[in-house]
């Protein structure tokens, strides 16, 4: 019964592991959040009980996990991974069992699943808004630093391809072990070279310990990092910024298409009603926000289409609206990934983001970069459609 399931969910919260755990828990409390709605509703005509797996953070863990959710309980339908590295390991799980994979978090881009449905951003909705305005606002020679997989070096490619075009350079390009802590070196020879900015695509406690460092470490020599030589990412949330805490929490710039501090009545409703469920965090996040969308798009697709066949599930969702806490998404029928409302944000003193930029209007996804080729064209500018906040 989904009661005692539930019931569950406290404990399994707490017992989430691994490098990346602040993210991983954020995003189980979002999936939550949006089944428990949906289940309180005594009108909504589908229950959804929900069965909760931790991998732990590490690849043989997502395998195993999946491998036990498809083949053994025969589920069809899983929300879940946080790293590219995890979706690409039990892709070919899901399509060998025939089940669907709702992916709640913002990635490279570059794949389109027939057994995926992708409600977290796309290149065009994160990584080239926040380009546009590093190139703009902060200089044209950037630093790159970042974990050791495919995130990181497809976010790299892209802001090369970008920096080079515009006859920017770059500097460096430096990858590290998930999970690694020591930064001093990099950091020298970062305040050697003094770039325009810092494009950081570590995860998890890597970033946390590299912004904490390079903070005290630019001090010690007297620049002020945040404004000198400011660090950029596509990543960085709200709940992150609570682990970084102390004097390196601000000034960080992060690209998203959700920030708490968004306002809007949708999203005080879901900031209010989280911090009530879940009264010791994390805090909200772009990764729970997007978990949060997909288990509603999930619930709400199983009911219009009245079967869990993925077939039918997949043209059920592709024909709905949901009025989420970023504004209006709804999903692209050509790619399967959503369209969403691309912002950038300024990490502030009290661990939240002023929010800088923000689309007009939710924006098509284009996970190969299809349509933005010629985004640093005049003509075809990727930020033709932001504007600033004041």
């Amino acid at each position: 019964p989904a009661s005692s399931a539930l019931e569950r969910a406290p404990e399994l919260i707490d017992g989430k592991t691994g490098p990346y755990n602040v993210v991983a828990r954020s995003m189980l409390n979002g999936a939550l959040l949006a089944l428990e709605e949906v289940n309180g509703d005594p009108d909504f005509p589908v229950e959804l009980v929900p069965v909760v797996v931790d991998p732990g953070g590490e690849l043989a863990g997502y395998h195993a996990c999946a491998t036990d959710l498809l083949a053994r309980q025969n589920i069809r339908h899983v929300v879940g991974c946080y790293t590219s590295s995890s979706r690409k390991e039990v892709i070919p799980l899901f399509e060998k069992h025939d089940a669907l994979l709702w992916y709640p978090s913002h990635y490279e881009g570059f794949e389109s699943g027939d057994n995926v449905v992708y409600t977290g951003a796309a290149p065009n909705q994160h990584i080239v808004p926040l380009l546009d305005h590093l190139l703009k606002h902060c200089g044209r020679n950037a630093w790159c630093i970042g974990s050791n997989y495919i995130w990181a070096w497809e976010n790299n490619r892209i802001l090369r391809q970008a920096v080079v075009g515009q006859g920017g350079s770059i500097a460096a390009e430096r990858y590290f072990a998930v999970g690694e802590t020591d930064f001093r070196r990099a950091i020298e020879q970062i305040l050697e070279a003094r770039p325009s900015f810092v494009f950081n695509t570590l995860i998890g406690q890597s970033a946390y310990q590299f912004l904490r460092d390079f903070r005290a470490m630019a001090a010690e020599r007297g620049i002020d990092q945040a404004r000198e030589i400011p660090v950029a990412s596509c990543s960085l949330s709200e709940p992150e910024l609570e682990a970084i805490g102390g004097d390196a929490v601000d000034g960080h710039l992060s690209s998203s298409v959700y920030f708490s501090s968004i306002s809007s009545a949708a999203n005080r409703a879901f900031v209010s009603a989280y911090r009530r469920r879940f009264p010791d965090g994390p805090a909200m996040s772009a990764d729970a926000e997007a978990s949060y969308v997909a288990m509603g798009l999930l619930a709400r697709a199983l009911a219009h289409a009245g079967t869990d066949d993925i077939g039918q599930v997949k043209y059920a969702v592709t024909r709905l609206r949901l009025q989420a806490p970023q504004g209006e998404v709804w999903m692209d029928e050509d790619t399967l990934h959503a369209y969403l409302t691309p912002r950038i944000g300024r990490s502030n003193r009290n661990a939240q983001f002023d929010i800088i930029m923000e689309a007009a209007q939710p924006v098509r996804p284009d996970p190969y970069l299809v349509w933005n080729s010629s985004r640093y064209d005049e003509t075809a500018r990727p930020g033709r459609n932001l504007k600033a906040v004041s």
